[in-house]
C-alpha cells in the first residue's frame, strides 16, 4: 500500500505532518511500511497512530522476523509475526495481531487489531516505566481480546 502526498491532503494531514513526509519522501510517495519506519526512527509516535488510523490495517502485510529489540518503537501495517521475543522502550503497534515466541514487553503500550499473543508461559508487559496509577493513559494493551499472559498494562477492547 502507497502513502501518497495526495492521500495525506485528503486525509487533511496537519502542516507539519505533511512537510515531515515531503522531507522525508521527496518523490511524494512510499510504502506504508516504509513511512511507519521512519515515523518510529524519527520517534513520531503521534504521526505513526495518526497515520494508521487513516490509512487503516493492511490486510496483506506480513512483518516475520526473529526477534524484535533495542528499538524504541515500532509500528507495522499489518501483522507481526515475532519467532522469539519483541522488547522495545516505547510503543509496540500492529494494525492486526501480534504473536510473539516468546514474552512481550514495551515501555508504553501495546496496540494491535485482532490480538497479542506471547508464547506458551511467556507474559506480555506494558508501561514498564509508568507508574501503574498512570497504566490507563500510558500503559495501553488494545486488542480484541484481553492477552491471555498480560502482566502489566491496563487491556482495553480495540
Amino acid at each position: 500500500m502507497k502513502i501518497t502526498s495526495k492521500k495525506l491532503k485528503e486525509w487533511k494531514a496537519c502542516a507539519d505532518g505533511y512537510n515531515w513526509f515531503m522531507e522525508h519522501f521527496q518523490a511524494g510517495e512510499a510504502e506504508y511500511q516504509d513511512v511507519l519506519n521512519a515515523l518510529a526512527d524519527d520517534d513520531r509516535p503521534d504521526y505513526a497512530y495518526w497515520l494508521m488510523s487513516r490509512a487503516g490495517v493492511d490486510k496483506e502485510a506480513v512483518l516475520e522476523v526473529d526477534e524484535v529489540t533495542d528499538r524504541k518503537h515500532l509500528f507495522v501495517a499489518g501483522s507481526l509475526i515475532v519467532k522469539l521475543g519483541i522488547r522495545v522502550s516505547g510503543c509496540l503497534c500492529a494494525g492486526s495481531g501480534i504473536k510473539a515466541g516468546s514474552g512481550i514487553e514495551a515501555g508504553d503500550g501495546i496496540k494491535a487489531g485482532w490480538g497479542i499473543e506471547a508464547g506458551s508461559d511467556f507474559a506480555i508487559f506494558a508501561g514498564l516505566r509508568v507508574k501503574i496509577t498512570l497504566w490507563k493513559s500510558h500503559a495501553l494493551v488494545i486488542a480484541k481480546t484481553k492477552p491471555k499472559n498480560l502482566m502489566s498494562g491496563h487491556w482495553e477492547q480495540g
